[in-house]
């Protein structure tokens, strides 16, 4: 158990004897509240408990301090003392340093990992994306927050599932079809023309300068990437399907292009660290009718209406300001039906749910809200978290556009420049729901002003301390044998402490969906092992010592590895 977890226990338990003992009247004792003054002279630990409690014991929280004071029973414990209108400051014996070190060294790798829950199935849905081209920086920053919330919640104990929705069905894909189709027979006539591509060709110049004859589609993709497709169509069947009537053309494009892009999305979050447990096709509800018997479900509930031969769903009486079309008067469904039909599938599989949206989505949520108040799953039980933009920095100037095809800068790109370890924590270290100003500059940098680095070098450094103590023939001491008490050093005492915390900061982190918790926690930590390494010797010191501190040492690999795991983040042995 927590050294926390044992004062709330001893707090509660003195508490209780008070009251069986006389000294306060009977009543609801309230949970213990322990946090860590921010001055050392404040104690271990102080809590408002005594406070808290005053309107429910009918006491005045002095004397219920007072009354917890002198009941408490923990061997841990030097003294207490009350301050100010009864906080209660305690101050620990050092001895239950070397016990809480003791503990994080003999879970090892698993310290961190918090026990089962039983709050049921989670589902955690990010990123899906269009499969109409490459991800983009805006989809990369719920890329690299999304896995670390999935590894993350899975740290403290969640049931958790992570799921890519692929809008493989609608306009959409028909536009990626016309795009393609577009580019490839522009391509073809510039051939059967002789004119040579140059090395700079972007789409405006495709469209507007080579005089082709070709009408690029009002509501075509026209990301550079598109071109790239018809080269390689091109390349693969050449002219063959200038045989095919249109509609045939069109399908075979289409087919091929999702292919494509699908393939390309998956290898870019592949390299970005990024895995999901299921990949879920919209095509396969409009095949399995699901968005019909959806439909059919609320309409038999009496949420939806016929109008103007559409069917409309009665999403004002659910909360939303104004109802939703969800067939049209063709027959079609709309987008908003196939999400109503998503998100019935998703809690006949789930309990809660989790998705992460970019910030434009945000009027999108009132109207999924309301789709499933009336399917009759609580909406407490999704969650919509919204992503803010990212700006892009390089030195000092922002970064629009790409070098290489003058459009958005990608996911892959972003990676090539900074690599995937700077990436995913420069997202990962802002709270999602604020703006995220990303210095490319910094990201790159190889120093302390760069947190990753300094993090990565924490670690890097740990390993190369081991390989040292290897090179000298030191071995490292069984546990039974460690004189952790030793280690009496500020430094020391800090570093254990701050590990100490670990498991309360995850499981705050995944109540509150926070990896940037988890990002704060690290660079911290790493600080304050470069501070220990910076004043502590290991070698050449009390042999008890020295030992202490290789197991400290130890320890702290373990928690920066786990750590940097949950942010998708590697722990390099060498830099």
């Amino acid at each position: 158990m927590e050294i926390k977890d044992l004062l709330a226990v001893a707090i509660k338990e003195a508490a209780q004897k008070a009251i069986d003992n006389g000294v306060l009247k009977p009543g609801v004792l309230p949970e213990v509240m322990l946090e860590v003054p921010p001055q050392k002279e404040f104690g271990d630990f102080a809590t408002n408990f005594a406070m808290q409690g005053a309107r429910a014991l009918h006491c005045a929280p002095r004397m219920i301090a007072q009354a917890v004071c002198n009941n408490l029973d923990c061997a841990y414990i030097e003294k207490t003392e009350i301050a100010g209108p009864g906080f209660i400051n305690f101050y620990l014996k050092k001895n239950w340093l070397a016990d809480q070190l003791a503990g994080i060294l003999a879970a090892g790798e698993n310290y961190g990992q918090l026990p089962p829950n039983d709050l049921g199935k989670v589902q955690v849905e990010y990123v899906s994306a269009n499969p109409t081209g490459p991800l983009h920086v805006g989809h990369a920053r719920g890329a690299a927050v999304g896995s670390a919330m999935v590894n993350l919640l899975k740290a403290a104990g969640y049931d958790v599932t992570s799921e890519y929705y692929i809008n493989d069905a609608g306009n959409q894909m028909n536009n990626l079809a016309a795009s393609v189709n577009a580019r490839y027979l522009q391509l073809l006539k510039l051939e059967e023309q002789g004119v040579e591509l140059p090395e700079n060709l972007t789409c405006q110049m495709l469209d507007e300068e080579m005089n082709t004859g070709i009408v690029f589609p009002e509501k075509g993709y026209h990301g550079y990437d598109i071109v790239e497709t018809a080269q390689r169509i091109i390349r693969n069947y050449g002219k063959q399907f200038l045989e095919l009537d249109e509609k045939t053309r069109l399908e075979k494009f289409l087919e091929l292009a999702y292919k494509e892009k699908l393939a390309g999305l998956k290898e870019d979050l592949e390299a970005f660290n990024v895995t999901f447990d299921v990949w879920f096709s919209e095509k396969t509800l409009h095949q399995a009718g699901e968005i019909h018997k959806a439909c059919e479900y609320l309409q038999e509930k009496g949420y939806i209406y016929e109008k103007d031969g559409a069917l409309w769903f009665n999403s004002t009486a659910q909360g939303d300001d104004k109802d939703r079309v969800v067939i049209r008067d063709n027959g079609i469904p709309t987008y908003y039906a196939a999400d109503i039909a998503y998100h019935r599938n998703k809690f006949e599989r789930f309990k809660y749910v989790i998705n992460l949206w970019g910030a434009d989505h945000h009027g999108y949520i009132a109207r999924v809200k309301a789709a499933i108040n009336a399917l009759g799953v609580n909406p407490e039980n999704l969650e919509v978290m919204l992503l803010q933009m990212v700006r892009l920095y390089r030195n000092g100037e922002i970064v629009k556009l790409s070098k290489r095809t003058g459009e958005t800068i990608t996911l892959r790109e972003l990676m090539d420049e900074v690599g995937t370890d700077a990436a995913r924590y420069f997202f990962c270290m802002r709270s999602l729901d604020s703006q995220l100003d990303f210095d490319m500059t910094l990201a790159c940098e190889k120093s302390n002003e760069n947190p990753v680095y300094y993090i990565q070098y924490a670690h890097a450094r740990i390993c190369s301390i081991m390989r040292q103590l290897a090179e000298a023939g030191i071995s490292e001491a069984a546990a039974a044998d460690l004189k952790l008490e030793a280690l009496v050093e500020a430094e020391e005492q800090e570093l254990i402490k701050k590990m100490g915390e670990y498991p309360e900061m995850l499981a705050l982190a995944a109540k509150e969906r926070a990896v940037h918790r988890v990002a704060t926690y690290t660079y911290e930590l790493a600080g304050m092992f470069h501070s220990f390494y910076n004043k502590c010797r290991i070698l050449g010191v009390d042999a008890d010592v020295q030992q202490a501190r290789i197991a400290l040492v130890k320890a702290v690999g373990h928690v920066i590895r786990h750590a940097l795991g949950i942010l998708g983040v590697s722990a390099p042995e060498r830099m």
